[in-house]
Formats: structure tokens, sequence, C-alpha cells
């Protein structure tokens, strides 16, 4: 009677306290609710709720198991919105909850690599390697992070390994071949080094002209950063060629003067001394960087050219010749083409290319400000398409894609007096 009685109490007890018998406060009612949220989409409250049962019940397998799947999950889907510095905290939310777990390791080290953390994705991929067998994917993203952080044996070692294991991936046999072109000219370079930018020369190369291109750049990185409100904490590899060592790393179109695809790398040649042309190139160059970051590299090919052009040529600014015959013989390109890359353009398009590019973001800036072109790149950046990145940066104006290159061909219009038949 008296053990009865004391059970009976304690229930009572039980019941008389905060949330006693609330479904707000059973977790397997609060496990049940996350697995319904996680059915409807709703991951967010899924992984609030699924926080709150595991806190009731920390030792419940079941939940935690669920609340780890809800982390990945969520992470998953911030990747692909290119969220990627949340994607790596719930990446390590999983982690810690399943530490053996190799696959939350490569994650993470994806999502910190993607958020251009190199540093810090080689740590956590070296660490997933420690937690089981080599695979493509970690290999890969290993090898991306060597290469970007400018690193290229450790990045061959690793991308040679994921082709044992699969010979036939062509992404990373193309990356492969070249790395080892890279090398074969790197080797035999000069290296430098000032506040973000590390500077690979080659031999022929006079020092005080690489010095000279570091400044450049750091003026670009004070400039366009003040610009564009944004300073990369990214440093920044930059490469000066011969002509014919940068035709053979790059295999750009003869026409091109320079490019960054993570690195800047420019055609030198017998340059002595740095001239406007070529600070204009090292801002229109360093530019492409941080529209980069701004957009997460989803920005329209004219967007990003234009910007870029926008900047140089604030230290040299060349007449544009194609564009005016282009405005008077209704030769202007369509905006959609412009969208994709222009590296396959004979000289005269790519030329055109440029100049209109120049020319429509000029405009943009010069009727709406900088700070509206921002804006776009901001919206861009949460992976908005650029119509509607464009429509929510100017609803002010009731203003979207359409209606901004209406605009933008009246203005040439006036410029050159003609009627456009776009």
């Amino acid at each position: 009677m008296i053990r009865r009685h004391f059970i009976f109490c304690f229930f009572l007890f039980l019941s008389a306290l905060p949330g006693s018998q609330s479904p707000a406060g059973d977790p397997y009612l609060l496990n049940d609710s996350a697995l319904e949220l996680i059915r409807r989409g709703d991951y967010e409250k899924a992984l609030e709720q699924l926080r709150n049962a595991s806190s009731l019940f920390p030792y419940d397998e079941s939940i935690r198991k669920k609340l780890t799947a809800a982390y990945v999950t969520i992470g998953k889907r911030q990747l692909e919105q290119k969220q990627f510095d949340e994607a790596a905290v719930n990446f390590d939310n999983a982690r810690k909850l399943a530490p053996d777990n190799q696959d939350y390791g490569i994650l993470r080290g994806i999502a910190l690599y993607s958020g251009k953390h190199y540093d810090e994705a080689i740590i956590e991929l070296d660490q997933a390697r420690q937690n089981g067998e080599d695979n493509v994917a970690l290999l890969f993203y290993l090898g991306r992070a060597y290469y970007d952080s400018g690193i290229l044996a450790k990045a061959l070692e690793a991308w040679e390994k994921a082709l044992l294991l699969e010979p036939g991936r062509k992404s990373i046999s193309e990356m492969t071949a070249k790395v080892r072109r890279e090398m074969a000219v790197e080797s035999r370079m000069n290296k430098g080094y000032r506040s973000m930018f590390v500077i690979s020369y080659d031999e022929g190369t006079r020092s005080d002209l690489a010095d000279a291109v570091l400044e450049a750049l750091e003026d670009a990185y004070n400039r366009v950063g003040s610009d564009l409100s944004y300073y990369s904490a990214t440093h920044v590899p930059v490469i000066l060629y011969t002509r014919k060592d940068y035709r053979s790393v790059t295999a750009g179109p003869e026409w091109s003067g320079g490019l960054y695809d993570g690195k800047v790398r420019l055609p030198i040649g017998g340059t002595k001394e740095i001239t406007p042309i070529l600070r204009g190139v090292l801002f229109h160059e360093y530019t492409h960087l941080v529209v980069g970051e701004l957009t997460k590299g989803n920005c329209p090919v004219w967007l990003n050219e234009g910007l870029a052009e926008v900047e140089g040529r604030k230290e040299y600014n060349p007449p544009t010749p194609e564009l005016e015959k282009g405005a008077k013989t209704g030769g202007l390109l369509p905006f959609s083409t412009l969208e994709k890359s222009m590296l396959s353009m004979a000289a005269k398009d790519a030329a055109l290319a440029y100049q209109q590019s120049y020319s429509m973001v000029r405009f943009m800036i010069s009727a709406y400000g900088l700070h509206k072109v921002r804006e776009i790149l901001v919206n861009l950046g949460s992976g908005m398409r650029i119509e509607t990145a464009i429509a929510k940066a100017f609803a002010d104006y009731g203003l979207n894609y359409e209606g901004l290159v209406h605009e933008w061909q009246e203005s040439i219009q006036k410029e050159y007096g003609v009627k456009l038949n776009q």
C-alpha cells in the first residue's frame, strides 16, 4: 500500500509540472509532429521540433537520427540556394551527432569550399578521409581547395587518386591536365606577397613591375570594395605570363587581355612598367572577383563584364566604336545572348559584346545609382534569376528586365541619334 501510494503521488507530482501531459512537452509527439513537417517541406519548424524532442529525451536514438537527418536535409537545400556558410553550420551539427559518419564531413567540406573558406575546407576534408575510404567527391573538392589556394602539387595528387577510382570522370581529367600545364609554367616563376594577393611571375618579368601590379590590385581592392560595399576576405593568386604561356595555360581566345577564374591571369609580355591600360585590366579582373562573391557565381555575363568595364574604364577609357557601329546599323546584340560566355566570340563580336555590356551598366548607374546595381547583385546571390533580381530591385519604379533594356535602348537612340529596331 505504501509503494502504491508513493507511485500515485509521484505521478500527481509529474502532472503538476509545467507542460506535463502537453503535446508540446512530449518528445514522441514532437517527433511525430516533426516528421509531418518534413513531409510538408517545412524543414525549419521540423528542426525546431526535433531539437525540443532531443532536449527532452537526449538518449533516444530514433530522435537523434531524425534530428541528424533534418540537419543534413536543410544543409543540402542551403547548398542548392548558395547559402554556403549556413549549410556548413548545419552539416557541422549533423557531424557532431554522428561524428563517425564520413559523409557529413565531406558535405561540410564542400560547403566550406563553396564559401571560399579554402583552409578550413582542406582541414575538414582531410579529417573526413580519416573517417572512411577515399571517394571521388571528397578527392575532387579537396583538389579544388588546394588548387584555389595555389597548392598545385597537392591538387594534382588528389585528382590523380580520384581518377584511379573513376578513370572516366571527364571534369577531373580536364582539371588534371590543366594543373599539369600550370605547374610546367609556374614551377620556374618567382613569387611575391602583399596584403590579400600572392603573385607569381616569369623570370623575365622585373620584380618592380610585379610590385607595381600588387600595388594597383590593392588600389582596386579599396576602390571596388568601396563602390560595391564589399571587401573580399579571399587571398587571390595573381599570375603574370608571357603571352605564349598565357595561351598555353588558359586556352583563351587571341583577343583576351586577361582572365579571372579564381586567379587573376595576365599576359604581360614585354611590359616594363604599369600603364593606364594595364591598371584598367587589373581593376577589370578584380571586379570579377567581387561580383562573383556577391552573386555566388549567379550572374549573367553582360552584368559581370559591364561592371568590370565600368571599374576598369575609370583607369583607362578607350572609345567604343563597335557600339556606335552596332547602334547605327541595327547590329546590337540581344541581351539574352549576352547572358552567356563571350569566350567563343570572334574579336569584333566580342568587342561589341563588352562595349554594349558596359553601356548598359553605365546607363543603370547614371539613371538609378550604383546602389541599385549592387542590390541586383545581392538578389542574384540569394539565388534569384536575373529577371526576378531586376524586378525586385526596381519594384519602386515598376520596372522589369524588359523595361530596363527598353530604357537603355532609348538612351542609345539619343546618344547616337538613331532609331533602334530592337
